[in-house]
């Protein structure tokens, strides 16, 4: 068979599993991403005669699918959230935002120069591709469908997947300044890198997307022409014209497309909080990320049967799994202080960080634009081995965690009323 009809068959049973597997893993301590990557190294194992998924070889390539899957899963994760924008709802996402993100940053940073004996740009790097994290690939720790009630979302949930909506568009100033410093060196790109890459990309980024998202949401819900209003006609599509939108206008004026998308999302929705088209922008966003996960897992798995992971150490095995059993819970766990969530639900926000196809696009992203002095091989063997170890012990875990969760919550709300 040509390789090229293998690979729409492949294509097709991927789309397949993603349809058929929620159903089937539901209430299963089994995810349907380590489904999905398991399905990758098997197929590549199999004399296929299929090319060998080398993100070296195709960075291009892999930087803008990545891209597109998290630009979506930001939309989605937007429509999804019920709880309005505010100081002291959002709380524990500030906290995570302002305290863990950057705490974890440092964190694994020092371990890979200090492990690693890696150079300072390429820990930095490392440290801002690993410190997004990224629900989609579990989906018991993200909120659920749109719903009218504004306090359905539980602490966990509902911190996990706003902290993934912003931190993937907060961590690109880091990652830029880990390729000012790997193509600069020194620190006189510090200025600069604070007042365009921190300060104005951001603020251009949650501006445009409060502009476009309000614009959007009008013409959505309020448009004075009956046709117009195309939350009418219950085209799911639509959300991919406000990602897309949202995402390219902000890049060209050199903000952070990555937060305008997520910003738009939670403006759409609060427009007409209880509309039942925001069900339908999410379920159409949901299949479509769902769609290119299970894509990317099945690459993912097809690059550890091809030896990808041969340029992984032991001292890089390590920094990972310093990232997902110490790094994170403990830079997550002071972040809740006298917050709003329960002792064992701040247990549960610190374990989840979840690694993903975030981390992917921003290392493919990154080592298109400097030359961090550590091989390209080496680098993507230690973020690929921390992608696949989070979604292996996440995916196993999140189901019975997330289970007692929900019962001890039931309990705690019978006792108090009654």
């Amino acid at each position: 068979m040509p390789s090229a009809d293998l690979v729409y068959v492949i294509a097709g049973a991927g789309a397949l599993l993603a349809a058929a597997l929620p159903g089937v893993l539901v209430r299963r301590p089994f995810s349907l991403p380590l489904a999905c990557l398991l399905g990758g190294v098997l197929v590549f194992l199999l004399p296929t005669g299929l090319p060998d998924p080398d993100p070296v070889t195709y960075r291009a390539a892999l930087e803008h699918i990545t891209e597109i899957c998290v630009v979506v899963s930001l939309m989605g994760a937007g429509l999804a959230l019920n709880r309005r924008v505010s100081l002291r709802g959002w709380s524990s996402t500030w906290r995570l935002l302002g305290w863990t993100m950057p705490l974890t940053v440092a964190g694994v940073a020092g371990v890979a120069t200090g492990l690693l004996g890696w150079p300072l740009a390429a820990a930095l790097l490392l440290g801002a591709v690993l410190a997004p994290t990224d629900p989609v690939l579990a989906s018991d720790v993200q909120v659920g469908e749109p719903v009218d009630a504004e306090n359905a979302d539980d602490e966990v949930r509902f911190a996990l997947t706003s902290e993934a909506g912003l931190n993937d568009g907060a961590a690109f100033p880091f990652v830029y300044a880990a390729i000012a410093l790997a193509s600069v060196g020194g620190a006189g790109w510090l200025g600069e890198w604070a007042l365009v890459d921190v300060l104005y990309r951001t603020a251009a980024g949650v501006l445009a997307g409060l502009l476009i998202g309000r614009l959007l949401g009008r013409l959505f819900f309020h448009a004075p022409v009956r046709n117009l209003r195309l939350a009418e006609h219950r085209d799911g599509f639509v959300a991919l014209a406000a990602t897309f939108l949202a995402y390219g206008l902000t890049e060209m004026v050199h903000g952070y497309g990555f937060v305008a998308v997520f910003v738009t999302a939670c403006a759409i929705r609060s427009l007409e909080r209880g509309h039942g088209y925001n069900n339908v922008l999410h379920g159409f966003v949901e299949q479509i990320e769902r769609l290119f996960t299970a894509w990317l897992l099945l690459l993912l798995g097809g690059f550890v049967a091809a030896g990808g992971l041969a340029a992984l150490t032991w001292q890089g095995a390590v920094a990972g799994a310093l990232l997902l059993l110490v790094i994170r819970p403990l830079a997550a766990w002071p972040a809740q202080w006298r917050g709003p969530a329960s002792p064992m639900e701040r247990v549960a926000t610190s374990f989840f960080g979840i690694r993903g196809i975030g981390s992917l696009y921003y290392l493919a992203y990154a080592l298109g634009h400097a030359d961090f002095g550590v091989p390209a091989e080496e680098l993507w063997a230690v973020v690929a081995f921390t992608v696949i170890a989070s979604i292996v012990l996440h995916g196993v875990t999140a189901t019975p965690v997330m289970a007692r969760l929900d019962r001890l919550r039931d309990r705690r709300d019978v006792q108090r009323h009654g």
